[in-house]
């Protein structure tokens, strides 16, 4: 039997697949049975005579076709037109002898040498031998078409252009306009559209508190409700040290506890993770352990300072006592607005804003951030009835808020600190003195290089050996 090769793809770009298409016949079952039937009817056919002769090599077998199947192709011997041998060999008088003449096309060897690789056997020749490559694999190089000149057509005189009930169209350009790429604002570009905004929306709430303070009405509440209510008498006088270091420690810890809450949020992959040795699977990254590590001593700061408002009567500087707080804080609110500062004396009293701020932030603002903080650590050993109650996504989602809470606040109360009288309530606050001089900006300035330093000194490279002594850090 007879059938068609199996081409594939070209062998150059716009070509013929490749080998090119020719029929091959298929006679392993006779040849392996030495047959001389396998030969008879290609002798037939004279185009195909060449490739109808078997050597004497047998066929190289491969995998099976189908899965339990005998190895492909079946047992039998080469065709001849398949074994490459030297051009200058004598004939055998095996094949001198053979009934078949050899008149196909495919036994005569064209002039390109063939192209061999690699031995089929380690220290073999390269394969195939030396030789050319028969004439009907060799592809032809396509005849360039006959250039026919172009004709040229007279202009018509006029040409009448055809009515049309709609528009006209425009014509269609020879390629489309490519549709300009809007640039996108960098950070930089953000920022200052940020800032130049912020910058906008305070000037109109100046001028609106400034409109509100003129009318007759409002004037008539500032002078009811000036900013502050009186103390009770035994309310303690200035500010004493331990709350100048609780002071510090305190912003000190929030500072590093936002950076490190923020590049947590932040992190998509950590450069480093810490795991306790008492529980392997509780791995966290680096970052995180730091974050924990941080809001711990954070909360053992805030409860000494706790227990020392209480035992030293400072609380009743940041507790409100009267309802008259709530009309006291709008009317510093009006004043701060419009740029006319309300009458202030921190180092015996705050004002009514200041004091909600203080008891929002002691009071409600920390004991939330522990709370929600808590859950969402690896501290947190709740039952499943407690983690129904209380779920890690309810936490999640009031934690970040809290955090910036915190930012503002920080943020707000440093502003209006430097704003209403810097030298006077630094020394307050950082000098333990209600006198006018520059030893409370000099520890401010001092503290601040203490902080930025520590927030830059956040890096692997440092926290990992403190890391190690409580567990094990590693980089994946």
């Amino acid at each position: 039997m007879t059938t068609y090769q199996r081409r594939g793809l070209p062998r150059v770009p716009g070509g013929e697949p490749w080998p090119p298409e020719r029929e091959v016949p298929f006679a392993a079952d006779d040849a392996r049975a030495g047959s001389p039937d396998a030969v008879a009817p290609v002798a037939a056919s004279p185009a195909l005579a060449s490739a109808a002769v078997s050597s004497t090599v047998p066929l190289r077998r491969g995998l099976p076709r189908v899965e339990g199947g005998e190895p492909w192709p079946a047992e039998g011997f080469a065709p001849a037109w398949a074994i490459a041998e030297p051009s200058e060999a004598e004939p055998s008088a095996e094949a001198a002898a053979a009934p078949v003449e050899v008149t196909s096309a495919a036994s005569e060897p064209g002039t390109v040498p063939l192209r061999r690789g690699l031995p089929r056997v380690e220290g073999g020749e390269p394969w195939p031998a030396a030789g050319f490559a028969p004439a009907w694999a060799v592809i032809a190089e396509p005849e360039p078409e006959p250039e026919v000149a172009a004709e040229v057509l007279p202009e018509p005189a006029s040409v009448a252009a055809p009515e049309s009930s709609g528009p006209e169209r425009p014509a269609a350009a020879s390629s489309p306009v490519p549709t300009p790429t809007p640039r996108r604002l960098g950070r930089g570009g953000r920022a200052a559209i940020g800032i130049a905004a912020l910058v906008a929306v305070l000037g109109v709430v100046v001028l609106l508190a400034r409109w509100l303070m003129g009318l007759d009405a409002v004037e008539s509440f500032v002078a009811d409700y000036p900013g502050t209510y009186e103390l009770p008498a035994d309310a303690p006088v200035g500010i004493p040290a331990w709350l100048s270091w609780q002071h510090f420690f305190n912003v000190f810890f929030i500072v590093l506890i936002a950076r490190t809450g923020l590049l947590v949020r932040m992190q998509a992959r950590p450069e480093a993770y810490w795991t306790p040795r008492s529980g392997p699977g509780e791995r966290m990254s680096l970052m995180a352990w730091t974050h924990q590590a941080l809001d711990i001593f954070w909360v053992v700061n805030g409860a000494v300072y706790i227990v020392l408002l209480f035992v030293t009567g400072q609380w009743i500087r940041i507790v409100p006592t009267d309802w008259a707080v709530i009309p006291n804080a709008i009317s510093v609110v009006l004043q701060y607005a419009s740029l006319d500062w309300p009458a202030e004396n921190s180092w015996v009293y705050y004002n009514s804003l200041q004091q909600l701020g203080y008891f929002v932030t002691v009071f409600i603002a920390s004991p939330l951030a522990i709370a929600t903080g808590v859950r969402m650590s690896a501290a947190w050993r709740g039952s499943e009835r407690l983690d129904r109650l209380y779920p890690k996504s309810v936490a999640r989602a009031l934690h970040f808020p809290v955090m910036l809470y915190f930012v503002a606040f920080v943020i707000l109360h440093v502003g209006l600190v430097l704003a209403t009288g810097a030298r006077r309530n630094l020394n307050h606050m950082y000098a333990g003195t209600d006198e006018v001089s520059w030893v409370g900006l000099g520890v401010f300035a001092l503290s601040l290089v203490v902080i930025v330093a520590a927030a830059m000194a956040l890096r692997p490279l440092f926290i990992a050996p403190v890391a190690q002594r409580f567990g094990t850090v590693s980089s994946r």
